[in-house]
């Protein structure tokens, strides 16, 4: 199976003109994509760009994406001054100078350390001036989480397909058991028949056969046992797919889970009954598999 599982992590970053993007992908199971994202301030409108991005990579999951930045803005400083206050503070200042009866010259050094006389701003980036940087971050985190996603993937594969062999033989085995079942079926209900009735021997035997034929085929489960063996092979089948198998495998598990319903509600006998609760536990662990998988 080449289709990953949709849990995973990624880590990625990129650096231009001194500033370095990290961006971190966490995906999990959910029934459709959903994805979220998480930017700094003065980047959102790259969110719809970046949803595209992900949607090459996951069709399930919950998708949550985080965007940090550091290092180098000092080419968006800007340092403005406030003239205004700059002589506010020169005029109060001489005035207690003068009332103090100091005789100190106020100069430019004091001024420009004093509160908002020197303002600086950080302007905000042009986002699209910054999507390419934010784009190559974005990709290698997203490989990375393909990266482990697909690993586990594989291990799932795997334990599905052991899983699925189990499953293979127990069915194999019921249905070895099948034609015994059957034929004690048609003489339990045969001797049943006949102490029901006063005189046996006044009985037709083609129409106690054709009886005993009728009850017994309600234990038959022939199909049942067909319609398993098909369902096996096709989940075999889409193991080996590589797009969208998730929901397909889980349709199957249920309808696994049918049949083998139907099996141990038609088939009166110990050990059929626990062969049939065998493979509903192993059907169980395989559906905690398959939901997992994109």
């Amino acid at each position: 199976m080449e289709r990953p599982s949709m849990t995973g992590f990624g880590r990625g970053e990129a650096e231009s003109d001194g500033r370095i993007w990290v961006a971190e992908v966490r995906s999990v199971n959910h029934r459709y994509l959903d994805i979220k994202v998480k930017l700094p301030n003065g980047y959102s409108v790259l969110e719809e760009k970046i949803k595209k991005k992900v949607q090459q990579y996951h069709e399930r999951g919950r998708i949550d994406l985080f965007f940090s930045v550091n290092g180098d803005f000092s080419d968006l400083i800007r340092v403005d001054l406030n003239e205004s206050l700059a002589r506010e503070y020169k005029d109060r200042l001489s005035r207690l100078a003068g009332e103090l009866d100091i005789g100190s010259e106020i100069d430019i050094s004091l001024l420009a350390t004093l509160p908002d006389v020197i303002v600086r701003e950080r302007e905000s980036e042009d986002p699209d001036t910054a999507w390419p940087v934010i784009e190559m971050a974005l990709e290698d985190a997203l490989l990375n989480c393909r990266k482990m996603r697909e690993k586990e993937g594989q291990a799932m594969a795997r334990d599905l397909t052991e899983r699925l062999t189990f499953f293979s033989e127990t069915v194999d085995e019921i249905e070895s058991m099948v034609p015994e079942l059957v034929a004690r079926r048609q003489t339990a209900i045969k001797e049943r028949l006949e102490k029901l009735l006063d005189d046996p021997k006044q009985l037709d035997p083609l129409r106690l056969a054709q009886e005993v034929a009728v009850l017994a085929d309600k234990s038959d489960v022939t199909e049942e046992l067909v319609r398993l063996k098909s369902h096996i092979s096709q989940f075999h089948s889409f193991l080996s797919e590589s797009s969208g198998i998730g929901r397909k495998l889980d349709f199957l598990i249920q309808e696994f889970l049918r049949e083998v319903n139907t099996i141990g509600s038609k088939i009166n006998d110990a050990q059929v009954a626990y062969l049939t609760v065998s493979l509903k536990s192993e059907l169980e662990k395989m559906r905690e598999q398959v939901q997992n998988i994109e």
